[in-house]
Parts: C-alpha cells; sequence; structure tokens
C-alpha cells in the first residue's frame, strides 16, 4: 500500500507538470475532497470531485506558467502520503512571478486520492 500510495500520488504530480488536465482528474476519486488554505497571495478554496479537481487545475494551469514545480520530500505512512515542496510561477495576465513552499497531505484509496489538504506560503519576488 506505501509504494501505491506514493505511485498514485507522483503519477498525479508527472500529469500537473505536463498539463495533462484528464491525466490529473484520473488520478481522483470520485467523491474527492481537496482543501488548499490560501497564502499571502492566493485564496483559500474547497474543492469537491472530479469537477472541483478540475476546475482547481484548470484554473492554475489558464492563469499561470509554471516555471518549477519541485516536490521534495515525501514521507508514506499507511495510505497517507505528505510531501514537502516548492514552487516557482508565473502569473500569464500581470507576469508577476510568484514563489511558493507548500505541505501537501493525501489519502490514497484502491489507487486514487481521496483527499488532499495543503498548506503554503507564498511570496511576490517582482
Amino acid at each position: 500500500m506505501k509504494n501505491s500510495a506514493k505511485t498514485t500520488v507522483e503519477k498525479m504530480f508527472s500529469a500537473f507538470t505536463s498539463g495533462d488536465v484528464d491525466a490529473f482528474v484520473a488520478t481522483v476519486s470520485n467523491d474527492t475532497l481537496w482543501i488548499y488554505h490560501g497564502t499571502q497571495i492566493i485564496p483559500a478554496g474547497i474543492f469537491e470531485k472530479k469537477e472541483g479537481v478540475r476546475a482547481f487545475f484548470s484554473n492554475i494551469i489558464e492563469k499561470t506558467e509554471i516555471l518549477s514545480f519541485e516536490p521534495q520530500q515525501y514521507i508514506v505512512e499507511g495510505n497517507m502520503v505528505v510531501v514537502l515542496g516548492q514552487e516557482h510561477q508565473r502569473v500569464k495576465r500581470s507576469g508577476r512571478e510568484l514563489k511558493q513552499k507548500w505541505v501537501q497531505i493525501y489519502t490514497v484509496e484502491n489507487e486514487l486520492i481521496t483527499r488532499m489538504e495543503e498548506f503554503a506560503t507564498s511570496e511576490s519576488i517582482n
């Protein structure tokens, strides 16, 4: 189960970095719940079911250019995967660049993500 849960999260990250919305959504369960606590710059949000996750992902790729996305450490405990990472993005409309550090907590059941909760901090770099 440990390796399976981590593999599922890595598969989702791969879809994210390639911009493949359908592959991204395919990694989540029908009743998934995503909780984003927000940052100093990016507002909080709750995203429910596949439709909510699709909206979450589409909003990111439509509005920003991901300059780097770096999961740096994985902690796996049963069906839970905690990932520490950072990212750098550019807002397409304004050209403003942001850097974030984050902790994401995933629950994986039957090789699908049933829950994600993210705690992040952000800073504008220009």
